[in-house]
C-alpha cells in the first residue's frame, strides 16, 4: 500500500464514522441551509425589494403575501429579511466569539500543561476563578456598562455596530476556560510520550514542541468543545438581546427579534415563533454536531 493511502486511512476512518452519526450530518446540512440563507439577506432584500430597516406603519403586522413570504413585524417591516439579517449576527457572534475563546484557551492550555510548576498552578487558579464567576449575571453587568463614561470616544461608542463588538469581546473573555482545561489534560498526556522526549532531547525550543508537536495532537478536544461553545454562544447573545443589553435596533438579531415581538405575542405570536424557531433548531443542531464530530475524531472509537 502506497505512503498516501496510509496517510488517508485515519481521514477517512473519521470521516466514516461521522457519517455514520445521522444527527450530525444534518445538523451540519441543517446549519449550511441557515448559513446560506443569512449570507444571501441582500439578495432576497433586493428580490423583494424592500428595506430590512425600513419601517412602513401601515403595513403592520400583514400576513404572508407574496411581496412579504413570512408577514410583517409590529413596524411594518419584512419578517423574512429581518429573520436573515439577524441569522448574520447571531450566528457571525456565536463563530466569532468561538473561535476566539478556543485560540486563548488553547494558548493557555498549552502554557500550563506543558510549562507545569508555577505557571500551572497560577493560571488554572486563574481558570477556577472564571468559571466560579456567575456567567450571566457578569455579562448583564458588562453589556449594562456605558462605554463612553470608561473614556470611548462618543463616535465609537454610540455607533450601531458597538454592541455587537461588545458582546463578543465579553464573551471572548470569559468564554475560554473549558478549551484551556481540556488542552491542558490533553498536554500533559502528550508531554510524557517517546516523541515529545525525543524532541526536548534534540533541544528543540519549547514553543516549537507546543505548537508544532503537542497542539497538532490536542486539536481534537478544541474542534467539538469550540463546536458545542457556540450554541452556548448563541444563547447568551439572545438573553441579552432579549434583556436589551445585547444587539440594538435597528440592526436584527434573533434576540431582540423576541424582545420586540412580546408585546404582540398573543395578536401576532409568529413574530416571536420564527426566531424562537430558529434559536432552538440553531443551538440543537450545533449541539448534535459536536457530538457526532466527538465520536468521528475519538482516537479509541471502534471502526
Amino acid at each position: 500500500m502506497s505512503a498516501a493511502a496510509l496517510s488517508q486511512r485515519p481521514s477517512r476512518r473519521m470521516l466514516r464514522r461521522f457519517l455514520r452519526h445521522r444527527l450530525a450530518v444534518a445538523s451540519l446540512l441543517t446549519l449550511a441551509v441557515l448559513g446560506l440563507a443569512a449570507l444571501s439577506a441582500p439578495l432576497v432584500e433586493r428580490a423583494l425589494g424592500v428595506d430590512a430597516n425600513a419601517a412602513d406603519l401601515f403595513l403592520r403586522m400583514q400576513p404572508p403575501s407574496a411581496a412579504h413570504p413570512l408577514g410583517t413585524d409590529e413596524l411594518g417591516r419584512d419578517l423574512l429579511c429581518r429573520l436573515l439579517y439577524g441569522g448574520r449576527v447571531s450566528l457571525g457572534v456565536g463563530l466569532i466569539a468561538a473561535i476566539f475563546s478556543a485560540i486563548i484557551g488553547t494558548a493557555i492550555g498549552l502554557v500550563a500543561g506543558y510549562s507545569g510548576g508555577i505557571a500551572d498552578r497560577l493560571l488554572m487558579r486563574i481558570n477556577d476563578a472564571v468559571i466560579a464567576l456567575p456567567l450571566l449575571p457578569l455579562l448583564i453587568v458588562l453589556a449594562a456598562v456605558d462605554l463612553g463614561k470608561l473614556g470611548v470616544p462618543p463616535p465609537v461608542a454610540q455607533s450601531e455596530d458597538i454592541s455587537l463588538y461588545r458582546i463578543v469581546v465579553i464573551i471572548t473573555l470569559f468564554g475560554w476556560n473549558t478549551v484551556a482545561r481540556l488542552v491542558r489534560a490533553e498536554t500533559l498526556a502528550l508531554r510524557q510520550r517517546e516523541f515529545i522526549r525525543a524532541a526536548v532531547a534534540l533541544g528543540t525550543a519549547p514553543r516549537s514542541i507546543m505548537w508544532r508537536h503537542i497542539l497538532p495532537n490536542a486539536v481534537s478536544p478544541v474542534i467539538v468543545a469550540t463546536t458545542l461553545s457556540i450554541g452556548h454562544i448563541i444563547l447568551f447573545e439572545s438573553t441579552l438581546s432579549f434583556l436589551g443589553l445585547g444587539i440594538q435596533p435597528p440592526a436584527a438579531s434573533w434576540g431582540n427579534m423576541l424582545t420586540n415581538a412580546q408585546e404582540v405575542i398573543w395578536s401576532t405570536p409568529e413574530l416571536a415563533i420564527w426566531p424562537g424557531l430558529l434559536i432552538f433548531v440553531t443551538v440543537m443542531a450545533f449541539n448534535f454536531l459536536g457530538d457526532g464530530l466527538q465520536d468521528a475524531l475519538d482516537p479509541r472509537a471502534l471502526d
